[in-house]
């Protein structure tokens, strides 16, 4: 018995719930599929799946083995597909998710090169602050920030994310400077709530080991991260966002650096796909390419620290 095959066959028996059916995909009698299935519950000595003239349902040790028949054939796959031309030149429709800051200012500014060196893949970019299901919405990949909760996603750490708390001008000017963070109560601060939970975010704080982690007073909440920038540019409050967002608007001077010795927790950002049982060759590219971008930026890759303003710019 070809073990492998199998296991092929039994994987496609249980999908479609039928030896007819599975036969007919694998080209194959229907005679030899039974026998095949039959043969590797002999090897088992379990019984892997209930047949009735009706139907064909699986046991419960033949949906553990199923689980397991789909990890080994899919790395299988994998491990041809390394070799073959698809590894070279991936083709045909991707859908990826990513927070809308770092599409806008990362990955958008990047793809030219992505698609110099794969011209034949077709990306569809969508960019949202809002968690998606990956399953459900037919989404290839994603790129995260912060804490995974979705165990049943494979997740590639790619970089992290600083924070930044910064000002405009025109705010301080009105309001004034604050010197520790507790003095932020008396300020105005734009907050940041959940797309999923509608909960606003606490603000955090550490300093040589004293940390602070509160609420903060605001007018306004909003959940997109371009937004919640250009609120900040208003001067509608001091805000704390990602360091790739707002340094740039530090350097030239629209906006000025809040408590520069103060650092709020960096966050792990992860690119993540479904478990699925086979990975195609441009999933693969695009993970690949996302973890190269990271890898290239001062501030996002593996072990970079915080970004901080010039002193001059600091000291405004």
């Amino acid at each position: 018995m070809n073990k492998l095959q199998a296991m092929e066959v039994f994987v496609q028996v249980v999908d479609n719930g039928s030896f007819t059916r599975a036969a007919e995909l694998l080209d194959l009698p229907k005679a030899s599929v039974s026998t095949l299935v039959q043969a590797l519950e002999s090897s088992l000595s379990a019984k892997l799946l209930h047949r009735t003239t009706r139907q064909v349902t699986v046991t419960s040790d033949g949906a553990a083995y199923y689980e397991r028949c789909v990890r080994i054939l899919a790395d299988v796959r994998d491990a041809e597909e390394s070799l073959s031309r698809m590894r070279i030149n991936p083709s045909g429709r991707l859908r990826v998710d990513t927070p809308t800051g770092l599409a806008s200012e990362i990955l958008i500014p990047a793809l030219p090169g992505f698609f110099e060196r794969y011209p034949d893949i077709m990306l569809e970019l969508g960019s949202t602050d809002r968690p998606v299901d990956l399953v459900e919405e037919g989404i290839d990949c994603a790129v995260r920030g912060g804490p995974l909760f979705d165990t049943s996603l494979i997740a590639r750490r790619v970089g992290i994310i600083h924070f930044v708390t910064a000002a405009a001008p025109s705010y301080l000017a009105r309001f004034g400077m604050p010197a520790h963070p507790n003095d932020l109560a008396q300020h105005r601060c734009v907050n940041y709530f959940s797309a999923k939970t509608g909960k606003v975010y606490d603000w955090d704080f550490n300093r040589d080991g004293e940390r602070i982690e509160v609420p903060m007073p605001g007018v306004i909440a909003l959940n997109d991260s371009n937004a919640y920038v250009q609120a900040g540019l208003s001067g509608l409050g001091i805000v704390q966002m990602t360091d790739y967002l707002l340094m740039r608007h530090v350097v030239e001077g629209r906006m000025v650096q809040v408590l520069p010795d103060w650092l709020s927790d960096p966050l792990p950002v992860h690119i993540v796909y479904p478990q699925n049982r086979h990975m195609s060759a441009k999933v693969r590219v695009f993970v690949e390419w996302v973890a190269e971008v990271f890898a290239g930026h001062p501030h996002m890759r593996l072990g970079a620290g915080p970004a901080f303003a010039p002193p001059e710019r600091a000291a405004a």
